[in-house]
């Protein structure tokens, strides 16, 4: 028998876009797309896990503790007080596209850092234990853009302060309406990573101070200047040979007057179109067109038993 207060909870974490343009590590936001995992306490040795996952990843995941939510789980109730980790019944419904740019696994992250809370009986949504996860998370990712933006929700700001994450959350103006546009193709983070230079010119740096603090006012305060706030030549460029029809559909996007940038580390596309703006009509064969709302909350918690 496990000592942890409760038993069963249910998790819902959204997707996020992070970067929006020039913001490279730094801006993200939440959308209205969610993972939900149903987690409860068995009878059986510590550590171990049956997971069922249906939606994406359904038949290629692991279905034992090398889940990557039971990692998290396992360590963040570790770093909670409680060491010996229960033995565990999962249920994964993912609808977040993998290897997308949509934050699949930040929100893996996320919903494993949650479902240990409700588990502990911990509220996440205290100040100083957002802070802490917020940490943890971005740990684990590398980077608190994603993470930070399925936690508290909205568009966020992220930074990295000595050796600590952080993040805060700002609403985003009630006329950003974000789209993707979702390729069949996928991409891994650490490869085109791997196609960015180790400098950058003096000017281009300068460039992406800019647009990233417009993108800021833009999406809080001003969406008109959506699409100069969304440029960038910081990374986008340079990741052009692991995905040319996503460059590709961005800069159509933005000579139609479009704001678009590539999804975090892509290949999905993110558009903000503003009012009267037709997107649609620009993306090509290959793309699927989501319109995903911001999403104003983060991930949620139901404590059930």
């Amino acid at each position: 028998m496990s000592s942890l207060p409760a038993r069963a909870v249910r998790v819902e974490v959204p997707a996020s876009t992070a970067n929006l343009g020039s913001g490279f590590d730094a801006l993200g936001m939440a959308l209205s797309l969610h993972d939900t995992v149903s987690a409860r306490v068995v009878d059986g040795t510590a550590g171990s896990a049956a997971v069922s996952v249906s939606g994406q990843g359904a038949g290629s995941l692991p279905s034992d503790e090398r889940h990557l939510v039971v990692r998290v789980v396992h360590d963040t109730l570790a770093e909670l007080g409680f060491p010996t980790p229960p033995a565990l019944e999962l249920r994964c419904e993912n609808n977040i596209p993998h290897s997308r740019g949509l934050g699949s696994s930040a929100a893996a992250i996320v919903a494993g850092i949650a479902v240990a809370h409700g588990l502990a009986g911990i509220d996440l949504r205290a100040a100083e234990n957002t802070e802490r996860a917020v940490h943890l998370a971005a740990v684990r990712e590398g980077h608190a853009d994603n993470v930070a933006a399925s936690l508290l929700g909205d568009f966020v700001l992220a930074w990295r302060e000595a050796d600590r994450f952080r993040a805060v959350s700002s609403p985003a103006h009630p006329d950003v309406s974000p789209m993707a546009f979702v390729p069949q193709a996928e991409s891994a983070t650490h490869v085109t990573r791997g196609l960015l230079p180790a400098e950058v010119p003096h000017a281009d740096a300068a460039f992406a101070a800019g647009r990233a603090a417009l993108a800021v006012h833009a999406i809080t305060r001003d969406p008109s200047l959506l699409l100069a706030a969304t440029d960038d030549r910081l990374h986008q460029d340079y990741r052009e040979p692991a995905w040319p029809e996503t460059v590709a559909l961005v800069r159509e996007l933005r000579a139609q007057g479009i704001a678009a940038a590539v999804s975090g580390a892509g290949p999905t596309v993110l558009a903000l179109p503003v009012k009267n703006a037709n997107a649609r009509e620009v993306a090509p064969d290959g793309f699927i067109a989501l319109d995903l709302p911001v999403d104003r909350e983060g991930v949620r918690t139901i404590v059930e038993g």
